[in-house]
């Protein structure tokens, strides 16, 4: 398993704002075509009614100025004045017998109807209003074309869609700046909680009063969290006084025992005896550094340090440590031995005769030839080590490294190898 591959985020997961403006954009597409469906509908039934009483219209003002017009010689009334402009409305004029009198020029030459035909008709593409007028049997019929009627539906349907479309995107436009304002609580929410101190007297009071309704239980549950959590973590640093005190009081006194026992001793002795000294020292400082690790506030004492003669300073009983030529790191010396001291006592612990430690770019790869783990416990270990899950999951060595790597900012990964077991710990290079 690569560092890459473990450390790959998830993916985002959608706004609500993006999510509800999606929606509303749909909305109004189908709200739109569904409002020029129905204008559609409602407008044929309209416009066919009104375009109608326009054909009764213009043949009651037709029929006035033709009724009492005198024939020519060839029996056809001339009727110059009257060609309407219009290309899609035209007009005839016949005698009782069905003949033809007059028409417009965009009338048919030959009669619509054989038999006088009055009121509302059709005739191919011609919707017609006959009219009889006076007693000699004449009749007058007004047309106009369905081209006509179809334009005018499909002008209003339009009209109608556009409008409908207009106020769902001005809708849209409006709704994205009220979503913004509206959400805009929850952003200085997340404000406050990256700036929250967990300490006890602000605990409660750095989250402020919600400011809207629906955050207030929210805030309820938070502040509760808040107190648990300084709760505990008061009662952690209670216990770290206690243990600092209950741990360092023994190991000065045996520092001092064998210092005393150094004076004392005869030559052959001294040396074992010096080598014991050093070794409660340097547990000493491992000791206050494990301590000061879970504390909050933690403050590091980076130096440079040759991961190779750490090493040899380290016991590791059992184990036959190997150093590949490294670079220094830097790093807090006791954290760092503390994590190196676990994970070599974790590989002899599991049966590792042979561990080879490099260093290289502030990142440090312990390898041992022990059994080593399958894939799927490989991943669930850094799974549980991305979350911080470490009960029943990892064991203390693994845990108290992954605390020392997060302390310095670095992390700590455990890639898939065929053979053995190998732990990759993040740092930083010396002069990085």
């Amino acid at each position: 398993m690569s560092t890459a591959a473990g450390n790959k985020l998830p993916p985002l997961e959608p706004s609500i704002r993006g999510r509800l403006m999606r929606a509303l954009a749909a909305w109004s597409v189908v709200c739109g075509v569904a409002v020029g469906t129905s204008v559609w509908l409602t407008a044929a039934l309209e416009v066919d009614e009104l375009l109608d009483d326009t054909l009764q219209s213009s043949a009651e003002l037709i029929g006035a100025l033709v009724a009492n017009l005198p024939e020519n010689g060839s029996g056809v009334i001339a009727t110059s004045a009257l060609q309407p402009t219009s290309e899609r409305f035209a007009w005839q004029l016949t005698r009782a017998d069905g003949t033809l009198v007059a028409r417009s020029a965009r009338a048919p030459e030959s009669p619509w109807y054989a038999q006088a035909q009055e009121g509302l008709g059709r005739r191919g593409e011609w919707h017609l209003y006959g009219k009889a007028l006076g007693n000699e049997g004449r009749m007058l019929y007004v047309a106009q074309t369905s081209a006509e009627r179809n334009l005018a539906l499909a002008e209003v349907a339009i009209g109608a869609v556009l409008s409908a479309i207009t106020v769902g995107l001005l809708s849209l436009l409006w709704m994205g700046s009220r979503l913004r304002a509206e959400l805009r609580p929850l952003s200085t929410l997340s404000d406050r909680l990256s700036r929250w101190n967990l300490e006890p007297d602000q605990a409660v009071s750095a989250l402020g009063s919600p400011e809207r309704l629906e955050l207030r239980p929210v805030h309820s549950a938070l502040q509760a969290l808040a107190q648990r959590l300084s709760t505990r973590l008061a009662n952690e640093r209670a216990f770290s006084a206690h243990a600092a005190h209950s741990l360092r009081t023994p190991l000065a006194g045996i520092d001092a025992q064998l210092a005393v026992a150094l004076l004392e001793s005869p030559d052959a002795l001294r040396e074992r005896l010096q080598g014991v000294r050093g070794a409660a020292a340097r547990l000493q400082g491992v000791v206050a550094a494990l301590l000061g690790l879970f504390r909050s506030g933690l403050e590091l004492r980076r130096v440079e340090v040759d991961v190779g003669a750490m090493l040899a300073r380290l016991p590791a009983p059992g184990v036959d440590v190997q150093v590949a030529p490294n670079e220094p790191v830097l790093a807090d010396a006791d954290l760092l031995a503390a994590a190196l001291a676990n994970l070599l006592d974790n590989a002899r612990r599991h049966g590792a005769r042979e561990v080879r430690i490099e260093s290289r770019a502030g990142v440090l790869r312990i390898r041992d030839d022990g059994p080593g783990v399958d894939a799927d416990r490989c991943a669930a270990l850094n799974r549980a080590l991305d979350r911080q899950e470490y009960d029943g999951v990892t064991g203390l060595g693994l845990m108290l490294a992954h605390r020392v790597a997060l302390a310095h900012g670095g992390s700590l990964r455990l890639p898939e190898i065929a053979n053995g077991f190998e732990v990759e710990l993040v740092l930083a290079a010396a002069g990085g």
